[in-house]
């Protein structure tokens, strides 16, 4: 796996985890606060992640949702 797609699964599952009056920006700064990486980098997940359609209107896709919980079985193991 590459980094790329660690961080996408990570993000995904960041915002599988996000409470409901959390947005994608805090989850996003959130992320960048630990490190992981820095926010042009976090923007240009974010990006990537609605043109692949796994974010639509601030909330996953089902094709999110089902690629953030196989990353969080993935972690799991």
């Amino acid at each position: 796996m590459n980094e790329e797609e660690l961080l996408k699964k990570v993000t995904l599952l960041g915002i599988l985890k996000k409470k409901p009056e959390e947005t994608l920006h805090d989850v996003m700064l959130m992320l960048v606060d630990t490190g992981m990486y820095n926010l042009k980098e976090a923007k240009q997940i974010f990006k990537e992640l609605k043109a692949q359609m796994y974010l639509l209107d601030g909330q996953l896709t089902l094709k999110g949702i089902t690629a953030a919980k196989a990353a969080e079985l993935e972690f799991k193991q």
